[in-house]
């Protein structure tokens, strides 16, 4: 049994993307929100990518800029990849836990609200 656990690690570890990442989990704002400015960067070169986030006026600009310099900071640090041949390959937005709370109304009654998080991702590539 443990032969097959360690067929299955080193086949986990021969399949993973060897591409730098970088997430950022449980984030206080919705993933359809974030995904508006995640549509903006995809494909650009990173220097362009945090030049867009620093000057776009949206609160999900903010989250998604500190992921993009820390997936920069991961190819240089991890990878040793030079700044200038990346490019934000992958960027998407998933959704996470939603927190559940209550609005107190008029006779007794209740409204739901219902605070969303998500996890941003994104990905960098080498230009070839």
């Amino acid at each position: 049994m443990a032969k097959r656990i360690r067929e299955k690690a080193e086949k986990r570890i021969a399949e993973k993307d060897p591409r730098p990442f970088a997430k950022a989990m449980h984030v206080g704002i919705s993933s359809s929100k974030v995904r508006i400015v995640l549509n903006t960067i995809r494909g650009q070169k990173v220097e362009d990518a945090i030049a867009i986030l620093e000057n776009l006026n949206n609160i999900a600009a903010e989250a998604t800029l500190k992921v993009v310099s820390s997936a920069v900071a991961n190819a240089e640090h991890n990878k040793g990849l030079n700044c200038e041949d990346l490019f934000v390959a992958e960027a998407y937005a998933c959704p996470g836990p939603t927190l559940k709370r209550i609005m107190i109304r008029a006779r007794g009654r209740a409204d739901r609200i219902l605070k969303r998080t998500s996890h941003i991702t994104v990905v960098l590539d080498q230009k070839k």
